[in-house]
């Protein structure tokens, strides 16, 4: 029997002044999907559905929905892991927070069939018990190790760019994974709000102990309109408005970084055309700044054939994208399993929400961080192409964990 059998999803509209923090709503052991206070929150699981199962089991939930907006009814939050097919659990809260663009917001009640809470009472319940997170609270040291010496991961580059030079590929994506190790358990609410301040951004997540604040939409699907805003290419920000200003200029006239960007940009719009009717993409990419690092970045958007395909189908087929894996695919991922050192988990897979309507948002699951007590696991890549350089990719990837570790480490 589904673990969603005999659920009952109920769903009310919140009035503009009972619209609540989401990451209050959130807390330290929930779930959190948003971006600039907009997003979705949860709290408890309802059910724990298996990543193959999850469109069925949502579809059987029953819904008692007086709102009827895309993210109303039961909806589930995943953090999928990075290898293509890896299975995983996306949970159910039993209580949800939704907030569109527009304001509109509602809050969603899970439980069995009989005995489902009034969704604003249990709102308020839950409010009660959050209280808002302390800059006094957690750590007053901290230990930071890399997994592997910095020399070796050069190295590891340098044989990737040789092997792209000769013809075996044409980019790869490769990581470095640092420990913090903490004299006190790290408090997720308050990582959680200085990266909402650092990066506003940036959405922001958290799924079982993973959390983090990506700037880069993988694919959102609402109704039959489909978007998708890739980021490729990256250079760290010096701190003075005026060379910052010569690095965005820098950017885009690099024939390495229009290059590496274009490669992920070309993979994203012929995938997504395979499910759609039209899409198309800004001609020309913008630079997005962020408080530690420039990137390229190009939206992507079109319409989806009827039926539309799914939030989870298209996730699927676009994931890992050239911009943390490399191109083509399964090449980028044998030397990606080969040179890289480590087990990705969830990292650079992909985090977000979904609907039993087979809407959703799925951001990519960079600057994030697995906590678990007084430990933290972070983890930063960079792609390379032939005439990338190898220490250069290094300082990259520093100023990339240096996203995670300034709200991780502060005694």
């Amino acid at each position: 029997m589904s673990p969603a059998a005999g659920l009952v999803a109920r769903t009310r509209l919140l009035d503009p002044s009972e619209v609540p923090d989401l990451l209050a709503v959130a807390g330290r052991d929930g779930m959190l999907f948003s971006r600039a206070g907009t997003g979705f929150a949860g709290r408890g699981v309802a059910a724990r559905l298996a990543r193959r199962t999850v469109g069925d089991a949502l579809a059987a939930i029953a819904r008692d929905d007086l709102v009827g907006l895309p993210g109303t009814g039961p909806v589930a939050f995943g953090a999928l892991p990075f290898l293509p097919g890896a299975d995983t659990d996306l949970l159910v809260p039993e209580l949800t927070v939704g907030v569109d663009p527009s304001g509109r917001a509602w809050v969603t009640s899970v439980g069995p069939q009989g005995s489902v809470p009034d969704p604003h009472a249990q709102l308020a319940a839950v409010l009660a018990t959050s209280g808002r997170p302390s800059p006094v609270d957690g750590p007053s040291s901290f230990t930071v190790a890399a997994a592997r010496p910095p020399a070796e991961w050069v190295d590891a580059v340098a044989t990737a760019t040789a092997r792209i030079r000769a013809g075996e590929l044409d980019k790869v994506v490769l990581a470095r994974e640092v420990t913090v190790t903490a004299d006190a358990p790290i408090s997720v609410p308050t990582v959680l709000l200085r990266l909402s301040q650092h990066y506003p951004g940036c959405f922001l997540y958290l799924v079982d102990g993973y959390c983090g604040a990506p700037p880069e939409l993988l694919v959102s699907r609402s109704g039959d309109v489909v978007r998708a805003h890739p980021f490729a290419g990256t250079k760290p920000r010096r701190g003075d408005p005026d060379a910052d200003a010569v690095l965005a200029a820098e950017l885009l006239a690099s024939p390495t970084y229009r290059h590496e960007h274009q490669v992920t940009i070309d993979v994203v719009h012929d995938t997504l055309l395979a499910f759609s009717s039209y899409v198309d993409y800004e001609p020309e990419p913008s630079v997005v700044p962020l408080a530690n690092v420039v990137h390229l970045a190009t939206l992507v958007e079109g319409r989806l054939s009827h039926p539309p395909a799914s939030i989870l189908e298209l996730v699927d087929a676009l994931h890992p994208t050239p911009a943390v894996c490399g191109r083509p695919r399964e090449a980028a991922l044998a030397v990606i399993a080969e040179l890289e050192g480590l087990d990705r988990g969830r990292y650079a897979g992909a985090v977000g929400w979904l609907d039993a309507d087979g809407n959703g948002e799925g951001a990519v699951a960079i600057r994030g961080a697995e906590i678990d007590g007084r430990t933290a696991r972070v983890i930063a890549g960079n792609g390379a192409v032939g005439d990338s350089d190898p220490p250069t990719e290094l300082i990259e990837t520093r100023a990339k964990l240096q996203a995670m570790l300034s709200a991780i480490v502060r005694p």
